[in-house]
């Protein structure tokens, strides 16, 4: 990776406590997924996606369009860190580097990492960009009408 001087060789290999704070912010493979509202049944502990996009997510760039200071704008943002992944990974989309390297599984084929293209996330298919809807559009009592199913 050279022109990524500062993370070593197939780091995202290594255990994520031995990720320097560089390392793990290019574990993220970029598809916006985490910004996704979602909707957990009290019943079953289920958590589903919508197509329902935090206020601050780039439709565009499937992207934080504030991520330095996001929660500032959204408290209850989800700050993963290699000390709490373990208890937030289920709320992470099945396809989220951070989960996939948590459960002790490789990367997908298509990361950038494995890549060495930061668009082939959305090359692949794997991205939100550009089907997403700002969560001002849709009351929270419709989101259940945007639940799409991520695929395993």
């Amino acid at each position: 990776m050279s022109r990524r001087p500062h993370l070593r060789p197939h780091f995202w290999r290594l255990p994520l406590s031995q990720l320097s704070p560089p390392e793990w912010e290019a574990l993220c493979d970029g598809c916006g997924k985490c910004c996704l509202n979602k909707l957990e049944y009290d019943d079953t502990g289920e958590i589903v996606f919508t197509r329902v996009a935090c206020r601050l997510l780039d439709n565009d760039t499937a992207r934080c369009g504030q991520y330095a200071k996001r929660r500032q704008f959204v408290p209850e943002c989800i700050f993963l860190t290699p000390e709490n992944i373990e208890r937030t990974a289920y709320f992470m989309p099945q396809s989220c580097a951070y989960r996939l390297r948590a459960e002790g599984r490789d990367l997908p084929d298509w990361h950038p990492l494995i890549t060495g293209d930061p668009e082939s996330t959305h090359k692949a298919g794997k991205s939100v960009r550009g089907w997403t809807v700002p969560e001002f559009e849709v009351p929270e009592e419709d989101w259940e009408d945007y639940i799409f199913e991520e695929p395993t």
